[in-house]
């Protein structure tokens, strides 16, 4: 009994999505992501980046490793004031940075409609200043376009989305400012901590809520 206890507390001490540290990224900076080098690259290719939020960072990384044509992701911070923010000063809610990803890929191979696609059917777009089982504006969903159309791509997707349901869309559409990557501990942690991740991902009601939502065409 003792043996199977320690598992369990040690999956319970990982509920909250969280830990410490920083490195700074500009705005478009390519960041490479161990998990996602799952296309591959032709010299010369001409890369672009995407950058979402949608609650708790560590869940918002697999589903786009999935796609082909995705060569990274980043989890990171990111439409906040200070620079350079450590995971605690995000977390404290007073930075006005939201837990974000960034996603390198090839749009030869993966449109930016496709990623919104993506985005859309992994977060709840009506909760405001929270996702999930995590709460404050840290978790705020958000689109954070890199040029005009992105911009344009982006509006007609939330139109979409809206037109879609009668609940009204709390998830930002705000011009991307500068990315700040998050702690190494919380790159690819579904990877590097599959037990815990998935107790985090099942304890926060996320693909229950998703399903409810989006019914089959819920992401995962």
């Amino acid at each position: 009994m003792r043996a199977l206890m320690i598992p369990l507390a040690i999956a319970i001490s990982a509920v909250a999505c969280g830990a410490q540290g920083s490195r700074d990224t500009a705005d478009g900076d390519v960041v490479r992501s161990a998990s996602a080098t799952n296309s591959a690259m032709t010299p010369g290719t001409a890369l672009d980046t995407a950058i979402f939020a949608g609650g708790c960072f560590w869940c918002m990384e697999p589903p786009f490793d999935k796609l082909a044509g995705v060569i990274s992701t980043t989890s990171g911070y990111t439409s906040g004031r200070t620079p350079n923010p450590t995971y605690e000063q995000v977390s404290s809610g007073g930075t006005g940075h939201t837990e974000g990803i960034q996603v390198v890929f090839d749009p030869a191979k993966v449109s930016y409609n496709r990623l919104l696609t993506v985005f859309w059917r992994n977060i709840d777009p009506f909760a405001r200043n929270r996702q999930f089982c995590d709460r404050g504006d840290q978790y705020r969903s958000g689109i954070y376009p890199r040029n005009a159309a992105q911009q344009a791509a982006a509006d007609a997707s939330l139109r979409a989305v809206d037109a879609r349901f009668d609940e009204p869309i709390a998830t930002e559409i705000v011009p991307a400012s500068r990315f700040y990557a998050a702690e190494e501990y919380h790159q690819d942690y579904y990877t590097k901590n599959p037990v815990r991740y998935k107790y985090y991902r099942f304890s926060c009601g996320r693909d229950a809520r998703l399903k409810s939502i989006w019914g089959d065409e819920a992401g995962g």
